[in-house]
């Protein structure tokens, strides 16, 4: 029996009293994989990116380890559900319009000191001052650093378009403007290396394609960490007191660990190692989240159907944000129609094997984005399951 054939047949047996379709987390992996993050990490604690687990129970999970310390929420709302629940340290990573949101921070102090929020703009300050609503409490907030890799004078850029701060010069004088304005206070600097940290080097069957990556991402790493270097020194010369310099992402943990500059690492899909993952030299994780759909139909030789799946990650559209039909081995979707809103065919010699009512197991491309698809997450150790947990959908939280 194949490793794989041996989860599939431990979640089987774990999930035989319950009906598909449901979603699964192993306890085993997952615990293993926050292992290898803080092995990975090297003694830098890391902050834990909500929205690849989504699940506050698992969040805690995480938390309570050694090697992890803090949040890295999606939302200004997620940010402060997060702070009342107890969570005393939730950097918001993405700057915010929510005035309704920044009148509650303004107004509490748990909150305001509990919650930290991403500007990049001087107008995202006026837009905070403006939604106060009568509230004097100081409002913490991190920079954020464009960490994309420009090529050829500018004219190539590679990596996310986030932040418009770029050079130490520009974090700097932010930082002057923040320090002069009452009311806000700077903690922090974060700087997601996205196209390191997000993205494969090892593309099954382009060999090319992944050379390339692989020098890419080469380049961006000694650029990146030579700038980010310089803006921490510029930054600190403004604001000695600056509490933390974020960086990282999964796939880059080692890397960004290694850079003096840098005080703790973001991760978070590592848990859950998606599959999009599996295109990383890097590090090796466990899949541990993972979706089961039924079988409805047996529609012909060498094909079966299962109930709904049809659950594409975000990004750019393409094959590799789908999920991918996991356990048993051999199973693939017809290409005519792939993963469908309700009903899902699967074709190869493993459908031969499946009668109604078994399961399909399935790997999501991303991580916590499968938590917007189930209330409640089966949590499993060994072949049985031992609790349960519910999503942020299953506690009625949709953020986004």
């Amino acid at each position: 029996m194949t490793p794989r054939a041996a989860d599939r047949a431990r979640y089987d047996r774990a999930t035989a009293h319950l009906d598909a379709p449901l979603a699964v987390v192993d306890l085993d992996a997952f615990d293993a994989n926050a292992d290898d993050l803080v092995r990975r990490a090297a003694g830098k604690p890391i902050r834990l990116a909500s929205k690849s687990v989504r699940c506050r129970a698992l969040l805690e999970r995480v938390l309570s380890r050694d090697g992890f310390a803090g949040i890295m929420s999606f939302t200004l709302d997620e940010s402060l559900w997060l702070a009342r629940a107890g969570f005393d340290d939730v950097l918001l990573a993405y700057p915010s319009a929510d005035r309704s949101g920044f009148a509650q921070l303004a107004g509490d102090p748990k909150l305001a000191a509990a919650v930290t929020v991403m500007v990049d703009d001087a107008a995202q300050l006026e837009l905070i001052d403006r939604s106060r609503a009568g509230g004097k409490e100081e409002i913490r907030v991190c920079l954020e650093l464009d960490t994309a890799l420009h090529l050829l004078g500018g004219r190539v850029r590679i990596g996310a378009r986030r932040s418009p701060l770029r050079e130490p010069a520009q974090l700097a004088e932010l930082a002057r403007s923040i320090g002069r304005r009452p009311g806000f206070r700077l903690v922090g600097l974060m700087a997601y290396e996205g196209h390191v940290a997000g993205v494969g080097d090892a593309v099954a069957g382009s060999p090319l394609r992944s050379r390339a990556v692989r020098l890419m991402q080469s380049a961006a790493r000694k650029e990146l960490a030579a700038r980010r270097a310089a803006v921490v020194r510029a930054v600190r010369a403004v604001t000695p007191d600056l509490k933390f310099v974020n960086g990282g992402g999964t796939g880059s943990v080692q890397h960004t660990a290694a850079e003096d500059a840098v005080t703790e690492i973001a991760a978070g899909s590592g848990l859950y190692v998606p599959r999009l993952f599996d295109n990383y030299t890097s590090f090796t994780g466990r899949p541990a989240a993972l979706f089961a759909q039924p079988v409805v139909r047996r529609p012909g030789v060498g094909v079966v159907t299962v109930l709904g799946g049809g659950y594409p990650a975000s990004g750019a559209a393409g094959a590799d944000r789908l999920p991918v039909p996991y356990l048993p081995e051999g199973l693939h979707y017809d290409p005519q129609e792939g993963p469908g809103e309700v009903q899902t065919p699967l074709l190869g010699s493993a459908a031969d094997d499946l009668l109604i009512g078994d399961k399909v197991w399935f790997r999501h491309a991303k991580a916590g984005e499968l938590c917007e698809r189930f209330d409640t997450l089966q949590l499993i150790e060994g072949d049985r399951v031992t609790g349960t947990a519910p999503t942020y959908r299953g506690e009625g939280r949709t953020f986004l």
